[in-house]
């Protein structure tokens, strides 16, 4: 099983759109940007068929350093969470 890093995403984009690997790049890029952008002011991106991303709320709590057992309290955070739409856990599910 092998990984697709942005560099094998970008050359498949560029291949199937017949654009240059720079204009794939570019794309892709504003993509991810817009969807950053969208999730860091709390807002949701949803890409029917594939998938919907959010953010969630974590409350603070405390942990323990696991060599010496040591308490510590872990901030509160926002995270990003990705939930898949039907269509792609369709696919997957062959």
């Amino acid at each position: 099983m092998a990984n697709i890093t942005k560099k094998d995403l970008i050359a498949t984009v560029a291949g199937s759109t017949g654009q240059s690997k720079s204009a794939a790049e570019a794309a892709i890029n504003a993509v991810i940007g817009s969807i950053t952008d969208a999730l860091s002011k709390g807002d949701d991106v949803t890409l029917v068929g594939f998938g919907t991303f959010t953010t969630v709320n974590k409350a603070a709590r405390e942990g323990r350093n696991p060599k010496t057992g040591e308490k510590l309290k872990i901030p509160a955070s926002t995270a990003p969470k990705f939930k898949p739409g039907k269509a792609l856990k369709d696919a997957v599910s062959k």
